[in-house]
């Protein structure tokens, strides 16, 4: 077919020649929003301009009696040349039956399907791990929480108790690292039976809070195909980290006396009024550092304990241990203040109790200290839903838990009675009724 002159407008009704020529002279004819040049040599190529003067190739053709167009793509990136093999390409599925449009679509869905594949593949044991603590979150105490957060801290930050050591990395960091679907039963035995030689105990808390991510893990849409829940279960892994075997360190009453008195002679106030009133309340070492002022009942003698089992409850404020909180300096919200560390109270008081206990020669811990109130109450013949109540221990009978309803008065003259028998074990006299921290002073073996 004869090129047009370059000065004669372009038939759009007639097949032309495509060059390069002829498309730079395609112009939108007035008053239409798109005007179709078509080829002479690709009969399913055209050239399409838009009233704006947007110019591109594409592909028209018929399937079942209606006209197709896809757009092969702008005239500045596809030659010619190029623009007629994929017309004639498009034509030959077109003439098979095959919709390039509809092929184009499960194309793009296979490719997402693969890139979805491949996403979820790459995911991290650490990505999963934090969108469980998200989702589990307000189901859980505090201190289940920080359970979690503890074992998948990277670690190297300042230690929170002032010393300017760095902390270590929690014991999971080496599985979060991984990804999911290179999470095994393998990989897991062998981590045990490499941390458990100098934290077994660490590694048992390990691995039921790894167990239960596991199993929250393979519920979920996005992971199930890719973690196994019985990773955490293996025999291996359970033999390494071994037995929990029940603790029995608690101070006998004989031991009181050097206890307190050691104790007592610690250099820092705050520590030494936190042991003792660990050892008098009973309570865990969490809920007396997490103490505050707030609640501390001076007018009516109570504490209030945040819980980790009911999530809260009232014990007395006896005489003794409402002395020693009187002298604490009030720096901030806690009791137990700390300046050292980046929580404002007491962090860990392990150091200073340990040099105590061995300058007294006895070997107690601080939960040994909880340990101890309990077994030194047997003196009395405390009821023991009374030291229950106090230590904040589920109750063990159906009486207990339904009926039984002890008031705070009632608490207290037990409670009072425990304090008053292990001072005097100690060989501490204090007088209750002294309004002065001065009615306190330790009695020498002559005056017993």
């Amino acid at each position: 077919m004869a090129r047009p002159p370059k000065d004669k407008p372009l038939d759009l009704s007639q097949r032309v020649n495509l060059t390069v020529g002829a498309i730079d002279r395609l112009v939108c004819p007035p008053g239409k929003q798109q005007a179709f040049l078509r080829d002479a040599l690709a009969p399913s190529l055209r050239v399409r301009v838009t009233a704006a003067g947007a110019k591109s190739f594409v592909f028209e053709g018929k399937l079942n009696r209606k006209t197709i167009r896809r757009t092969i793509g702008d005239v500045r990136a596809w030659s010619i040349t190029q623009a007629r093999v994929e017309a004639n390409r498009l034509r030959v599925l077109l003439d098979a039956g095959n919709d390039p449009r509809e092929l184009d679509r499960q194309q793009d869905a296979e490719k997402a399907a693969r890139t979805a594949e491949a996403v979820a593949d790459a995911l991290t044991v650490g990505e999963a791990w934090a969108e469980y603590l998200k989702a589990r979150r307000p189901r859980w105490s505090d201190r289940h929480y920080r359970d979690h957060t503890v074992m998948s801290k990277s670690g190297g930050e300042p230690s929170r108790n002032g010393t300017g050591k760095l902390t270590e990395p929690g014991l999971l960091v080496p599985l979060l690292n991984l990804r999911l679907v290179d999470l095994t039963s393998d990989v897991v035995d062998a981590w045990a039976e490499r941390e458990s030689g100098a934290r077994p105990a660490r590694v048992r808390l390990a691995l039921r809070l790894l167990k239960a991510f596991t199993r929250w893990a393979a519920e979920q849409p996005v992971y199930r195909d890719r973690i196994d829940p019985s990773v955490a279960t293996g025999r291996r892994a359970r033999e390494a980290a071994g037995r929990a075997r029940a603790k029995t360190d608690h101070l006998q009453r004989e031991q009181l006396a050097a206890w307190f008195r050691h104790v007592q002679q610690i250099p820092n106030p705050v520590i030494a009024a936190y042991l003792q009133c660990l050892l008098l309340t009973g309570a865990r070492s969490t809920e007396m550092a997490e103490l505050r002022w707030e609640d501390i009942n001076f007018r009516w003698s109570g504490i209030s304990i945040r819980d980790k089992v009911e999530g809260g409850r009232q014990i007395p404020l006896t005489p003794y241990v409402a002395t020693l909180i009187q002298r604490l300096p009030r720096r901030n919200q806690w009791v137990f203040s700390s300046l050292r560390s980046r929580s404002g109270h007491i962090e860990d008081p392990r150091e200073m109790h340990g040099a105590a206990c061995a300058a007294a020669g006895v070997e107690v811990t601080l939960h040994g200290l909880r340990r101890s109130f309990k077994s030194l109450t047997e003196w009395l013949e405390v009821p023991v839903g009374v030291v229950a109540q106090i230590m904040g221990h589920k109750p063990s009978a159906t009486a207990e838990k339904h009926y039984t309803i002890r008031p705070l008065d009632l608490l207290r003259s037990h409670h009072e009675k425990i304090e008053a028998w292990m001072l005097e074990q100690a060989g501490i006299h204090f007088d209750p009724t002294a309004a002065a921290p001065s009615g306190l002073r330790v009695i020498k073996g002559s005056e017993a």
